[in-house]
């Protein structure tokens, strides 16, 4: 009896959330801007056409992929206490940005966001009301926070890999010199160390608020 010949291989079912999940691991190789409806499409061997089954369109899309982003930071427990909640969720916030950092500017510019960045949204503000935040008190701590994270990953992400260059460059600047002799040209020196300390300030000046 002739052996039967393999049936072909299914491909795997086209979902959203695979649309989703790969439209983020592209971002995160490729930046933002290469990521088109076409490189999705070529990403999961399938039609441009056929990804609008699941999203409408790109701005569709990165709203999907902002909320991925978002399920994947650490939210607070609203009954916890405030300062250690928002802490933790700051660093983790900066771990996950460390990750995908095209997100940065879009995690607060979506006009519909999904359930995971409501949701998000929702224990921050939970966390700080049953801490005895005001709700302009609380608007106002989730602004600061999120402006000290936020900013600083920014710069974590420009800061130069190299050393400083000091002499003639900064010689005629004596404060910037001191500054660099001092600190930034030490071998021990690391741009990252200064983010936990930096957030402990903020966290200091929102606390004697409350």
């Amino acid at each position: 009896m002739p052996e039967a010949e393999p049936r072909p291989k299914r491909p795997r079912t086209l979902r959203r959330d695979r649309v989703i999940n790969t439209a983020v691991a592209l971002a995160d190789a490729d930046g933002l801007a290469a990521l088109t409806m076409r490189s999705l499409a070529a990403a999961l061997d399938v039609k441009p056409m056929s990804l609008y089954n699941h999203v409408q369109g790109k701005e569709d899309l990165l709203d999907g992929m902002v909320d991925a982003v978002f399920a994947r930071i650490d939210r607070p427990d609203p009954q916890g206490h405030w300062r250690s909640e928002m802490r933790a969720r700051s660093v983790s916030v900066r771990a996950v940005l460390a990750r995908h950092p095209w997100a940065l500017a879009l995690m607060d510019s979506r006009s519909s966001p999904g359930p995971a960045t409501l949701a998000h949204h929702d224990a921050v503000a939970g966390v700080l009301l049953n801490g005895g935040f005001s709700p302009a008190l609380a608007a106002r701590a989730y602004t600061v926070v999120d402006s000290y994270v936020y900013g600083f990953v920014l710069q974590e992400a420009a800061f130069p890999d190299a050393e400083p260059e000091a002499g003639e460059a900064i010689g005629d600047y004596p404060y910037l010199a001191a500054l660099a002799a001092g600190h930034l040209m030490r071998p021990d020196y690391a741009f990252a160390d200064d983010f936990e300390p930096g957030l402990d300030l903020v966290l200091d000046g929102i606390e004697a608020l409350v």
